[in-house]
């Protein structure tokens, strides 16, 4: 089968089905959520879009209390299948975007868009794969289901959901990383610190508030503190010439004998912090090492989160030869006095870490600046040994259609391929190319879109006739 050819034949139906998916802005909203939008209603209308697109093409679908969907196809008596777990919400299209992030907009072959690489991209190449097996009238030994999570970005409560209701897979991946193959992924600790103490003015300087970041795996590409008290012009030519220094861009505004200064930075995933400016870590390293306010809060973001990425500061760093360091991204902030203070903390461990101990040693060092671990969530790690035989066919679909080899990779990412035993992450961002995701101007090449397609047509049907 020339997959690359049928891929062709299909590019435009492809390129319009996306479309119509990126136009949705499925960011989780609580706040419009409903026991039938649980993740809100926009979320719950990408679900409902691409069930009915599937339905339209003659799979079989299931909709599993709006949190979770699928299409199926493949004998419906065979007691295996294959799983693809792709996911439909997205992040906050937090920066200044080019264009309106929730209008694709296509120039020189990239497919601007929020969602564009993660996931929706991707999950119409892995959807059209699997279209392609259907209208060829493929044999298949097991079923195959592409499932349509709606919590990947914050919880995972979908796919929790999923494999509560379903039975387990035979196999499968997650289109929701890079090429070649991902084998491991860290796990997480994510923390939410409480501040419990008062603060104290440094020469009449007093902090009103501060605020950064929306989403806890997000580098915060923003901040804002307020301040009241004295020589206060003094301290806005302070910051304009500090963010001038650091190549940022800054703004003050006063009102009341209050001064508000704000600093934008540069988003990143949460798993590579090193590749964002945290606009947090940065206001407040201003405030602290200019002594314009002397407060434990900031005093902690500035002696142990900022200019460390790898936990050093908070006695937590660990490394393993399997997926490399430990890293630390502080994605929120949030103090006001008259309510809770808090930080939040994104830990991405390696496989081999030592979790019980990294917590108390957490515990041990944010407590020196009056702050307590209010909350703790994990995920652990996973890890499907290199000579598996899901490995051995992901890496032969790949070589086939890309001529390269197939190398082994790990992520400090989470997909969903961590719900499956034997689950792996498998694109679509190729090597060498940027990845954008969860940044302003998120795109996907459309002629990496279309080889994806074509691996995962190869992948899923050799796949889907794996002896069980």
């Amino acid at each position: 089968m020339n997959w690359k050819q049928e891929v062709d034949q299909r590019k435009d139906l492809l390129l319009e089905d996306l479309t119509d998916l990126l136009k949705v802005p499925s960011v989780k909203d609580l706040a419009d959520s409903t026991e039938g939008t649980p993740m809100g209603n926009n979320v719950k209308q990408a679900l409902d879009l691409m069930l009915a697109k599937a339905e339209r093409d003659g799979f079989r679908t299931k909709n599993i209390d709006n949190l979770v969907g699928f299409a199926e196809l493949g004998p419906e008596d065979a007691s295996q299948y294959i799983a693809i777990l792709c996911h439909l919400d997205v992040v906050p299209a937090t920066g200044q975007w080019d264009h309106d992030p929730f209008s694709p907009y296509l120039q020189d072959g990239k497919l601007y868009a929020r969602g564009a690489i993660d996931d929706k991209g991707p999950t119409l190449a892995a959807y059209y794969a699997l279209k392609i097996i259907k209208e060829n009238h493929l044999p298949l030994k097991h079923r195959v289901r592409i499932i349509f999570g709606t919590d990947e970005e914050s919880g995972m409560s979908c796919m929790r959901k999923y494999v509560q209701s379903e039975p387990e897979p035979l196999t499968g991946f997650a289109p929701d990383a890079e090429f070649p193959i991902i084998h491991a992924e860290k796990g997480q600790i994510n923390a939410i610190l409480k501040w419990k103490q008062e603060g104290a003015a440094d020469n009449g300087t007093v902090l009103v508030s501060f605020h950064s970041g929306e989403k806890g795996n997000m580098v915060p590409d923003y901040a804002s503190a307020e301040i009241k008290g004295g020589q206060l012009n003094k301290i806005k030519e302070e910051f304009s010439q500090f963010a001038g220094n650091e190549n940022l861009e800054s703004s003050t505004t006063g009102s009341g004998g209050i001064l508000q200064l704000t600093l934008k930075g540069k988003s990143a995933h949460g798993m590579e912090p090193f590749k964002g400016i945290n606009a947090g870590l940065k206001l407040a390293q201003f405030l602290v090492t200019h002594s314009i306010v002397s407060h434990p809060y900031l005093q902690f973001m500035a002696d142990c989160l900022a200019d460390d990425f790898f936990g050093k500061k908070l006695n937590i760093a660990f490394h393993d030869e399997i997926t490399g360091p430990l890293t630390v991204n502080a994605g929120i902030f949030h103090y006001h006095p008259s309510e809770q203070a808090v930080i939040s903390l994104n830990i991405r461990c390696p496989v081999e870490t030592p979790y019980l101990r990294t917590i108390e040693k957490l515990s041990e060092a944010v407590q020196e600046y009056g702050f307590e671990v209010e909350e703790i969530r994990e995920k652990k790690p996973h890890h499907v040994e290199k000579n598996h035989p899901v490995i051995k066919v992901l890496q032969k679909a790949y070589e086939e259609e890309t001529y390269q080899p197939a190398k082994l990779l790990t992520t400090g990412g989470a997909t969903y391929a961590r719900f499956i035993g034997n689950g792996v992450a498998y694109g679509a961002v190729f090597p060498g190319k940027a990845n954008t995701a969860h940044q302003k101007n998120e795109y996907v090449e459309m002629d990496d879109l279309y080889l994806a397609a074509a691996i995962y047509a190869n992948a899923i049907f050799h796949l889907a006739n794996l002896d069980s």
